[in-house]
């Protein structure tokens, strides 16, 4: 993280699975950079009253719950998802980041972070790359 130093990357597993058709819960397992083991849970669903995508966030790493609020664009390919947390300044302020999630096909879709940073711009800080694994197709 921060624009002087080179990417990091790291590996891991997610589970996902439906909870009734309503939600979808995403169990995460990995390395985190800077954090060792880490394992993640993400949950999304659609709240027809507020006709948007509402869901939560937390991860072993940290104590805080991360709340979403989102749309999918027209095409249906792309989930926008805004929520406030932490700063990653340092200072003890809260600051908005959005999470992107790309659907390029049934087998892999792409997660990106942004924060908005002071001078009015989102910054991507990572990007997260899901394939489907198939069976007998290690």
């Amino acid at each position: 993280m921060g624009q002087e130093k080179p990417p990091e990357k790291a590996t891991g597993t997610e589970s996902v699975r439906s909870l009734s058709g309503l939600w979808i819960l995403a169990e995460g397992q990995g390395e985190m950079p800077g954090c060792g083991a880490a394992t993640t849970i993400m949950t999304i669903g659609y709240d027809p009253y507020k006709q948007r995508f509402v869901g939560t966030w937390v991860g072993s790493m940290m104590s805080y719950l991360w709340v979403y609020d989102g749309e999918l664009d027209a095409s249906e390919n792309m989930l926008t998802l805004n929520s406030e947390g932490p700063s990653m300044s340092g200072e003890e302020k809260m600051a908005k980041y959005k999470d992107v999630i790309k659907f390029n096909s049934d087998n892999h879709r792409v997660m990106t972070s942004h924060v908005l940073g002071d001078d009015g711009q989102w910054h991507q800080f990572m990007a997260a790359h899901y394939r489907r694994k198939v069976e007998g197709n290690d």
